[in-house]
């Protein structure tokens, strides 16, 4: 089951959405101010180069669910749950983090900001992965570049809310003020639910220029990973050509794929592979 991430690379849009440099950038979202025709064409080249038709959602920084089963409009919703083959799910992100679930009958991906882990964004996703049959212990997660703890500057008593109804997320920035950690809260969540396989990136979209950081930069695009069923089953050499030519950096979930750069069996490029918070 792939799973992938794109960067601003390799896509039409102009700045404030451009790519890295002088290029044009791969911006997925269509909500952020950029031109439609743009988005329309970034998105119709991502969808070409995966060789699917891909859902996207109308993201609220919350904890509900979508079960989608064909193309069609984008839900409201945090996280979209698949068990259909050749089915593209995707989130859509400029810091939060984007979790992408796996499971040999179903998929899923979840948005999971501030906002959405402390509404429990990944335990309902979970649990609609369970309701199609995925227990958690056959899951595989990755949590997709989001931004660091030592970035993620808060107000103190936002923290301290945040820690209570997710433990573990409590942080400092680098320079000793109050900080939320993405992943350390998301490890968490998903360890208490049964959940093993798990692989974090370690990019910070505020300290990477390749990929959209709101915090960063404020106007800006986003990002997006992605997670699906194959269908047929992928054979390897399948996706030679992809990584570089549409912005799409980072696959998960294919032992060998001719051309890509991957790190582990389950990881990411430039993740690591953990059972448990560290």
């Amino acid at each position: 089951m792939p799973v992938l991430v794109t960067t601003r690379a390799g896509g039409v849009s102009a700045p404030p959405f451009g790519g890295p440099g002088s290029g044009g950038g791969l911006n997925l979202g269509d909500h952020v101010g950029d031109d439609a025709d743009a988005v329309a064409a970034n998105r119709a080249r991502l969808a070409e180069r995966v060789g699917l038709p891909v859902r996207y959602m109308r993201q609220v920084h919350g904890r509900q669910i979508a079960l989608v089963r064909a193309p069609g409009p984008p839900p409201e919703a945090d996280a979209l749950v698949t068990d259909v083959p050749g089915l593209a799910l995707a989130v859509m992100v400029a810091d939060c983090a984007p979790v992408l679930f796996e499971a040999p009958t179903a998929v899923a991906v979840a948005h999971a900001g501030r906002g959405g882990m402390a509404e429990g964004v990944i335990g309902a996703t979970v649990e609609a992965l369970a309701d199609l049959g995925a227990r958690p212990d056959r899951l595989g997660v990755t949590v997709g570049p989001c931004v660091c703890a030592g970035c993620y500057e808060v107000p103190d008593g936002l923290r301290a809310e945040v820690e209570r109804r997710v433990p573990g997320s409590a942080a400092h920035t680098r320079h000793g003020t109050a900080a939320i950690d993405l992943r350390a809260g998301i490890i968490g969540q998903l360890t208490r639910m049964g959940v093993t396989r798990i692989a974090v990136s370690g990019r910070c979209p505020a300290e990477d220029p390749e990929l959209y950081s709101y915090r960063r930069d404020g106007r800006t695009g986003r990002f997006a990973g992605l997670a699906w069923l194959p269908s047929p089953p992928l054979r390897p050499g399948a996706l030679i050509g992809l990584a570089g030519s549409a912005g799409l950096d980072e696959v998960a979930g294919l032992d060998e794929v001719a051309g890509l750069d991957l790190e582990g069996v389950v990881g990411v490029a430039g993740a690591t592979a953990t059972a448990e918070p560290s």
